[in-house]
């Protein structure tokens, strides 16, 4: 009986002393320096070509993608959309938001002032498919600096302009604008690499960007919020 009793309270130590230690590896697991060693094992690298994105002066940083022609119209809106609801529900400023707008793919052209509209507008508008509203055929103006159309557009009368003035930064997409020249060049029967130059010499007060989707997973890692438009 004596060794049963012994058995007994020797199997209870055991158990007791294998519930601590799992508790304790339990703690240790748990515990908060633990996971942020965990969770931080990834940190991107910097490079300097990226470093403006931390430059853009603000407290909240966004960056709103578009690839299409109405998704460029549409970004206008809501940057729009973003500064006032910053004001009305949070009693913020515009200076609060970092905001990066990035015209690529089939919004490129939107990142050309009107005399390259003018020259070009039926290459752009055979792809981007957006027309003038009053002729329904290709624009011969940059639709999103224009006033005139209101809300027979997408962008219901922003402008580019009117994002700028509010501290917009403009992305613009050199491969996109690389792909537009050989189109124009095609079309026209030109050099691609001089309509090239010419679209980088009668842009927009902008940045252009390697490739729009390289500078949105860059934005990314500086910690910008994406929205998509289109």
């Amino acid at each position: 009986m004596q060794d049963n009793n012994t058995d007994l309270t020797a199997r209870r130590s055991m158990l007791v002393g294998l519930g601590a230690t799992m508790a304790g590896a339990a703690l240790i697991t748990a515990s908060p320096a633990n996971a942020q060693t965990v969770s931080s094992g990834f940190q991107p690298p910097r490079h300097q070509v990226d470093s403006w994105f931390d430059e853009v002066p603000g407290d909240h940083r966004v960056f709103i993608d578009t690839a299409t022609a109405l998704g460029g119209a549409e970004a206008l809106v809501y940057a729009f959309n973003l500064f006032n609801a910053r004001q009305s529900a949070y009693g913020g400023e515009q200076a609060d938001f970092a905001m990066v707008l990035c015209l690529r793919h089939f919004s490129t052209p939107f990142a050309y002032n009107d005399a390259m509209w003018e020259k070009y507008g039926e290459v752009f508008h055979s792809i981007m498919q957006m027309p003038d509203p009053d002729t329904g055929a290709a624009p011969r103006v940059n639709l999103m600096r224009s006033t005139s159309y209101g809300m027979r557009l997408p962008n219901a009368g922003v402008t580019i302009d009117q994002v700028l003035e509010r501290g917009v930064q403009i992305a613009i997409c050199d491969a996109a604008t690389q792909f537009f020249a050989g189109q124009a060049a095609a079309a026209t029967g030109g050099d691609a690499g001089e309509i090239y130059t010419e679209f980088t010499n009668n842009a927009i007060p902008g940045r252009f960007v390697s490739a729009g989707v390289m500078a949105l997973t860059r934005a990314q890692e500086y910690g910008y919020s994406l929205l998509y438009a289109g």
